[in-house]
């Protein structure tokens, strides 16, 4: 069973220069989903807004941002630079980190899951 932690703990347990990054992906996936809750989930910093909403995490040479599918392919133009793979795009670290298009990624998303949890509301009655 692995030991629950917070986010804090999660990006205070890298070096100042990932912590600084890790601190700059947060708050821009913060202000593009106000009222977002922050959760731990799969052992990585996530946000949850009627559902989860992105993952992120910090690996050797990269940043792992996690918008599920459905967000990488509604972007999959302008990610064209990135590696990407079904459900993760990875940000290298010695690149700016874009954090204009993460916070167009997450905003796309809370309105996917706001779409989803209507429909949901709807078919109940």
């Amino acid at each position: 069973m692995f030991k629950s932690f917070s986010t804090e703990e999660y990006i205070n347990s890298f070096s100042p220069e990932i912590q600084q990054l890790l601190a700059q992906i947060r708050e821009t996936i913060r202000q593009a989903a106000p009222g977002a809750e922050e959760v731990i989930s799969y052992q990585m910093p996530a946000l949850k807004l009627n559902g989860i909403l992105v993952w992120y995490a910090a690996f050797k040479k990269h940043i792992g941002f996690f918008p599920t599918a459905s967000g990488i392919e509604a972007f999959r133009d302008q990610l064209s630079a990135y590696k990407l793979s079904k459900g993760t795009i990875r940000f290298p670290l010695d690149k700016p980190m874009p954090l204009d298009l993460i916070s167009e990624i997450v905003k796309f998303r809370v309105s996917e899951n706001q779409k989803k949890a209507t429909s949901k509301l709807k078919m109940k009655y």
